[in-house]
């Protein structure tokens, strides 16, 4: 596994978080905050939750270490690229034949002419759904070749999709910008396809797909087993993926009953909280992935630790390096992100406190999505499952806990906690072996004067801030 991987897919979160803001910006100036930005964020909320959940995090992880042990993998991945489809393409359709309700359940405090305005939306948006599924699906066999630059890059082209309909919209009516954003969110789905299409010829593995719905029919009683395999996999990945959004949502409904401001403080600093933990952590985990399972399977023990050696060590200064700088500049990076206009420096502050205590979850978080990898790459999806379900339930013991007394970065903390927790519980699963294998390494050394480093450059950039301001 080459570290290049791992650069070339934080190079395409950052290139896509970077767009995404522009796009937040754009849409913030020409959009405003009035009732049709809340049609689009409700109508684009239900595909992007799926998204998030089901095709980005559960399928790859229990489709690519099926594909790998098949012994028939044309048909078997044509097999579930049909089913899962269909069934999509289905339920499309009835979001489409019902978007009324569909709206009205996603909405609940819209009142019935606003839902009639959003039902179209909803309808609209939630195809996209069927095309990230169709470039998840790419973006896996291309996993499995270890080629990760189109799926990093390839996530910009939804941004600028809506970006250039905000553009070009931008002096219209809001009802037609919102129809023109949701119109462009399908434009980027699209896109997105295509490009992975097209990488997929390049990569030869359209012989692949095309073999499979050749030999279908003869070889459909073969896959039988991978396709079982597949899902009891499946279903606890998606109990696993969608722990974090059960998480943000407690915490969003335990903030509720806090004073003024105290959700905006939350959502400000989990986003600020997400971005090291996307371009390091998912990065490396998504490199990372596909060479543990090809080895695993070869049974190359020896070679799987070694590689995940590197790559924790890695993980392990960049993300300890990340946390020393956002704990001591963490006022100094909301105010000059955030405070502006409405956002006062009462904001700053309370969302800069917010924000250490979710750091305090970094780098666990992080290194136990590495961890978790040997769980799925061994087809123990179940396990990890259940181990997410047991960090989300001491995320909620100490949420209640803690709101009392610290109220909102009581709830960050809380998280962080759970974050202990899920590490603690992966390592024991995997076995404390292997971490002590890894913590017998001379990068310990290299990892640690990086987050030295790193903290010293940060505190002497906060006595010039402070000096000047």
């Amino acid at each position: 596994m080459r570290f290049r991987s791992i650069f070339t897919t934080s190079a395409g979160i950052m290139t896509s978080r970077i767009f995404g803001f522009v796009r937040d910006l754009l849409m913030a100036s020409i959009l405003g905050a009035n009732i049709f930005s809340d049609i689009f964020f409700v109508a684009f909320k239900l595909p992007n939750l799926f998204r998030r959940i089901f095709a980005e995090g559960a399928f790859v992880q229990s489709f690519l270490p099926t594909f790998i042990v098949s012994q028939h993998r044309s048909v078997f991945a044509v097999a579930i690229l049909i089913r899962f489809f269909l069934f999509l393409m289905v339920v499309s359709l009835l979001v489409t034949l019902f978007s009324g309700a569909v709206t009205k359940l996603i909405a609940i405090g819209f009142d019935a002419q606003t839902v009639q305005m959003a039902a179209p939306l909803v309808a609209i948006n939630f195809y996209y759904l069927d095309l990230i599924f169709l470039v998840t699906f790419l973006s896996a066999l291309l996993q499995y070749k270890e080629h990760f630059a189109t799926t990093a890059f390839g996530t910009v082209l939804l941004n600028l999709a809506m970006i250039t309909a905000l553009v070009l919209f931008r002096h219209d009516p809001p009802q037609t910008i919102v129809y023109a954003l949701s119109w462009a969110v399908l434009a980027g789905g699209t896109a997105q396809l295509l490009l992975h299409l097209w990488m997929v010829r390049q990569k030869g593995l359209h012989k692949l797909l095309i073999g499979g719905l050749k030999h279908m029919k003869r070889k459909k009683a073969t896959i039988q087993e991978d396709i079982d395999r597949f899902s009891k996999a499946f279903f606890p990945s998606v109990l696993g993926n969608s722990t974090a959004q059960l998480s943000s949502f407690i915490d969003t409904w335990l903030a509720s009953f806090l004073v003024s401001g105290s959700i905006s403080w939350l959502f400000y600093a989990n986003r600020l909280f997400q971005l090291p933990l996307a371009i390091f952590a998912t990065a490396a985990s998504t490199a990372l992935f596909p060479t543990v399972s090809k080895l695993l399977k070869q049974e190359r023990f020896d070679e799987a630790r070694a590689q995940t050696k590197k790559v924790f060590w890695l993980l392990a200064g960049l993300l300890g390096g990340a946390s020393a700088v956002a704990v001591i500049l963490s006022e100094e990076i909301v105010r000059l992100l955030f405070e502006r206009g409405a956002f006062d420096a009462h904001d700053t502050e309370a969302t800069a406190t917010v924000l250490v205590m979710y750091i305090a979850g970094l780098v666990p978080f992080g290194l136990a999505k590495l961890f978790s990898l040997w769980l799925y790459a061994t087809h123990r999806q179940a396990l990890a499952a259940k181990i997410a379900a047991k960090s989300l339930g001491a995320n909620i013991l100490f949420s209640l806990l803690l709101i009392a007394p610290m109220a909102a970065p009581g709830l960050a903390l809380a998280s962080s906690i759970s974050g202990w927790v899920l590490l603690y519980l992966t390592l024991k699963s995997v076995g404390h072996g292997l971490f002590f294998d890894i913590m017998r390494s001379k990068y310990i050394l290299h990892a640690t004067a990086f987050i030295a480093l790193s903290a010293a450059a940060a505190w002497a950039l906060k006595v010039v801030v402070d000096g000047y301001f």
